[in-house]
């Protein structure tokens, strides 16, 4: 009885600093999370966007007004993609490296990053091989997007950490300055002002019920460490339970 009262001490530090030396479970994205897409080069539109990820599969909604309506007597087509892989920011006019008063979609790049996901229609590609397809992309001067699809790992991490844009391209040349109908800086048979972006917005993850509580998610990435911390408490106390057993055993005897 001695022996294995003595044995529960030692046995259970062991276990904490097991517990202790074990890295938290990094987790994908998971839950709600949305954006106000704002105008950029003055395109007049506006937005929002909402992404619900469940497992690996992803529910995105997307609703904007005001923007391009036509383009050579047929509806504008608006390619719209999750930019990853940057600051996770929408650029400034500073970003107008060439002084052309547009923000052309490779100016904004070091802001955003690269397509991760393209938020196509259909069947279409989702991958960021399809993010130039005008003919997959919603059409007119009214967005009124919800796909659902399986999300790739780097879009869900970018999510996670902050990371992801919601960009949706297109622009009327007319009301755009003398440089838009220039050659695209994507694809030369375009005019700039077709591949440049119009809307955007980071993508942040949604309270709870529209509340932010405080409670860390998974999404944040600490939600098994706290488990760790939780167990390795718990434990801390057993552990002066046993060494309390031991010794009133030891006085006993003596």
């Amino acid at each position: 009885m001695k022996k294995s009262a003595l044995l529960i001490a030692p046995a259970i530090g062991i276990g904490l600093v097991a517990l202790g030396a074990s890295p938290a479970m990094a987790a994908h994205a998971q839950g709600s999370y949305s954006a106000t897409l704002d105008e950029l080069n003055s395109s007049g539109a506006s937005g929002e966007a909402w992404i619900d990820v469940e497992g690996s599969m992803a529910t995105v909604t997307i609703n904007a007004t005001g923007l391009a309506a036509e383009f050579d007597g047929a509806p504008y087509p608006h390619v719209q993609h999750i930019h990853i892989g940057a600051q996770g920011l929408c650029p400034d006019m500073s970003a107008d490296e060439n002084g052309d008063g547009i923000i052309s979609t490779t100016e904004g790049g070091p802001f955003y990053g690269e397509i991760g996901t393209t938020l196509s229609v259909g069947d279409a590609d989702k991958s960021p091989a399809g993010g130039l397809d005008l003919m997959a992309a919603p059409s007119g001067d009214t967005i009124a997007y919800e796909e659902s699809f399986e999300l790739d790992e780097a879009t869900q991490d970018a999510l996670a950490d902050g990371t992801a844009v919601v960009v949706v391209h297109g622009l009327d040349p007319a009301t755009q300055p003398e440089g838009a109908t220039e050659p695209s800086d994507l694809v030369a048979e375009l005019p700039l002002a077709a591949t440049s972006p119009a809307l955007c917005g980071t993508l942040a993850m949604a309270p709870a019920g529209g509340v932010d509580t405080g409670v860390v998610t998974a999404a944040d990435g600490n939600e098994g460490s706290f488990g760790f911390v939780a167990l390795g408490g718990m434990l801390t106390v057993l552990a002066a339970a046993a060494v309390y057993v031991v010794r009133r055993h030891t006085i006993r005897e003596h």
